[in-house]
């Protein structure tokens, strides 16, 4: 932690903490903000209140082995998914379960609601399923070439899928792929630009492919240590932060960009960038490492980029969540550590 020693912690002011007691691997905003959801590989979910960090509820083993969470657009109610092959939704306020849906033996490891909030898509092993907003089962997916790595919304009923060999995106009104964009390779991450036009990809011979669906142009960065397994875009679709190492790599999309030109590169952490999440609006960047620290950093739109701020916990950081306000930021840990820092304007 050499580079922290002597950084104080800038725009990060002291919150809240709470604990887990095991290794958190989800951890969402919910309520308008009100509230954050965390939930811990034992299948354990809590909700904390956003301003004192006090527990507002906690269910244990929701799953045998939970695999991924996500908010329902009204903040009202979130699903959850595990290595149980259920589904479960829950009122956010209360964590009482609404519905269980059991879909099969295998783990269903992706999740998420649309924009609008009328369809939950799910990932099954090598196929997507689409079920109403009330749990009702709508289609699925012939099998994809390989399990599913991705799934992201790029519209209300447009839906992107990773998985070996291309990202395919469906129309769910019609239930038919629409566009394939194919790539030879095995893609781990994927993240799409706001607007839905470009769809980035972490791939494991380690460098980052993207497409551009507007003009059907495709690029490559290579030169990674290892596979870009975090990729987070900024609100206006202009940078793409890339991890795949100790060193957080920025593209920009500005111009004729990312290609021909050099990126951005933030240097702070001594080991591989375990999460990265852009603030709600503007180019306030946060980035978690395997070495227990957290950095904020305001960009520049040539990915080029100053320290704003900086923490150091004790264990890996496995997550990190802004408030839709951007005017606090939670760390989650391996060590099941929740700590919530308000953000200086």
């Amino acid at each position: 932690m050499s580079g922290l020693k002597n950084f104080k912690k800038g725009i990060l002011r002291d919150g809240w903490t709470a604990d887990i007691d095991d290794y958190v691997i989800v951890c969402e905003w919910a309520s308008g903000g009100n509230s954050l959801l965390a939930g811990d590989v034992t299948g354990g979910i809590s909700a904390f209140d956003s301003s004192s960090g006090d527990t507002l509820w906690k269910r244990e083993r929701n799953h045998d082995g939970l695999l991924a969470i996500d908010v329902h657009p009204n903040g009202e109610v979130f699903a959850s998914t595990g290595q149980d092959g259920r589904i479960l939704i829950y009122n956010v306020l209360t964590g009482e379960k609404n519905k269980t849906i059991e879909v099969g033996p295998e783990w269903v490891e992706h999740i998420a609601w649309s924009p609008d909030g009328r369809w939950l898509a799910v990932a099954y092993s090598r196929k997507i399923i689409v079920f109403s907003s009330d749990g009702q089962k709508r289609w699925h997916s012939d099998n994809h070439p390989s399990t599913v790595s991705a799934i992201s919304w790029s519209g209300a009923d447009e839906l992107a899928v990773a998985c070996y060999g291309k990202v395919a995106i469906y129309d769910v009104a019609t239930e038919c792929i629409q566009e394939q964009l194919e790539w030879k390779g095995s893609l781990v991450s994927m993240v799409l630009s706001p607007d839905g036009d470009i769809v980035a990809c972490g791939s494991q011979d380690n460098s980052v492919h993207f497409w551009r669906r507007s003009t059907a142009q495709d690029s490559m960065m290579s030169g990674y240590p290892g596979k870009p397994a975090h990729l987070a875009f900024d609100s206006s679709g202009t940078l793409l932060a890339t991890g795949g190492s100790e060193t957080v790599t920025v593209w920009s999309f500005l111009d004729l960009g990312p290609e021909g030109t050099r990126p951005g590169e933030l240097e702070l952490h001594n080991r591989p960038i375990s999460s990265l999440a852009f603030a709600p609006k503007g180019m306030r960047l946060a980035s978690g490492s395997k070495d227990g620290s957290i950095a904020i950093w305001l960009l520049q739109k040539d990915g080029d980029g100053e320290l704003l701020g900086a923490a150091s916990l004790d264990a890996p950081i496995s997550r990190l969540a802004w408030r839709p306000d951007g005017r606090a930021i939670v760390a989650a840990n391996a060590v099941g550590k929740l700590t919530s820092w308000r953000v200086k304007n």
